[in-house]
């Protein structure tokens, strides 16, 4: 063999044991490498989701009070439960302040509604699966008096013009509103008295959901909280309640 010969074959021993080596030691790491890479890789998208998800979550947090207290203001005007007698009191405020008188209230009358508006309102409720209470309420007063304090009815809850509620008492449907002079009265004049008939509906959640669902002013805890109250049958006869202005 040759001196050319020997260097030859030893660089092909050296190239064998590079690619042995290679093959050893090399490949793997770089096998390895790859999928720590990928691990990274998903580790990474796992902290942004997290990340996305906490800011949500703060975002939530920051407005969960404000959030509360509108659910708790709806509630004043769909209810859990009939509240007849907070209803009272809000009529008999409003027609306070318009120096009217809260003669009556008869819970059970009205049926369905006399008006388009009124239907539309009825059947949406219905679909919504709100039990109805109709009631007819009523006044006496001066003409203009009386004017406004219907108005106030109609706009216990009412659409703002940035899209939201605006809630101040019950939701209520008006029906129908009847003047007639009062007894005695020989003729129906601005400055005389009458006698104002209104037959509205009012509204209750169903039976099967709460306000709130449990939750409370510092946490949205107990999410599936039974509902809170029972819903009465109407009355056969009419319910009568007189109020003393």
């Amino acid at each position: 063999m040759t001196g050319r010969d020997r260097i030859v074959l030893m660089v092909v021993l050296v190239l064998v044991v590079a690619a042995g080596g290679w093959m050893v030691v090399v490949s793997p790491k770089r096998k390895e490498v790859k999928t720590y890479e990928e691990q990274v890789t998903t580790a990474q998208t796992q902290l942004a989701t997290a990340q996305s998800t906490l800011a949500n979550a703060k975002a939530a947090q920051a407005q969960y009070s404000s959030a509360y207290a509108s659910v708790v203001r709806l509630g004043k005007a769909v209810p859990p439960s009939e509240e007849v007698a907070s209803l009272v009191y809000q009529l008999e405020q409003v027609s306070n302040k318009r120096s009217v008188s809260f003669n009556s209230i008869v819970s059970g009358g009205g049926g369905s509604g006399s008006t388009p508006a009124a239907a539309s309102a009825a059947s949406v409720a219905a679909s919504a699966g709100f039990k109805q209470m109709p009631f007819t309420f009523t006044f006496s007063g001066g003409y203009f008096s009386l004017e406004h304090l219907f108005h106030g009815l109609t706009n216990f809850t009412t659409h703002t013009t940035g899209g939201g509620l605006e809630v101040s008492g019950r939701l209520l449907t008006i029906q129908s509103v009847k003047l007639a002079p009062e007894a005695g009265q020989s003729k129906s004049t601005p400055q005389g008295k009458l006698s104002g008939t209104v037959t509205a509906t009012a509204y209750v959640l169903p039976a099967s959901e709460a306000l709130t669902g449990g939750a409370t002013a510092t946490s949205p805890t107990g999410a599936t909280a039974p509902a809170a109250g029972s819903t009465a049958a109407s009355p056969t006869a009419p319910a009568v309640a007189r109020v003393t202005p």
